[in-house]
């Protein structure tokens, strides 16, 4: 198994077995990270990485994971933004019983 060298923020560099650390690599952009817990710390710290780096680590045995971006990334969105009043109005709508089902009641209407 391989010896890895890796630096956690904390405790400066620390020797990793592949089996301590994994890949992860977005499918739609084939940006890349790698993670591990720190042995001395026990923090899990996540780094970028290039594809060389990510392509050496899997080489030497690292596991992969890969994942993709939400499809809401790529939906069309009409209106103005959210604001700090909308999410407070929201807040109390969720809290009075009596509007919140009048705004279900609503939206089942429609």
């Amino acid at each position: 198994m391989a010896t890895i060298r890796a630096s956690c923020p904390t405790c400066g560099d620390v020797e990793l077995t592949t089996a301590d650390v994994r890949v992860r690599v977005c499918l739609n952009d084939n940006h890349g990270d790698y993670r591990f817990r720190c042995p001395i710390c026990h923090f899990t710290v996540v780094k970028g990485a290039e594809a060389r780096t990510i392509d050496l680590l899997v080489a030497s045995g690292v596991a992969m994971d890969t994942w993709t971006l939400p499809a809401e990334l790529g939906e069309l969105h009409r209106g103005a933004p959210i604001s700090h009043d909308d999410l407070l109005d929201f807040h109390v709508l969720l809290s009075d019983e009596v509007l919140l089902e009048e705004a279900m009641q609503a939206l089942l209407n429609r």
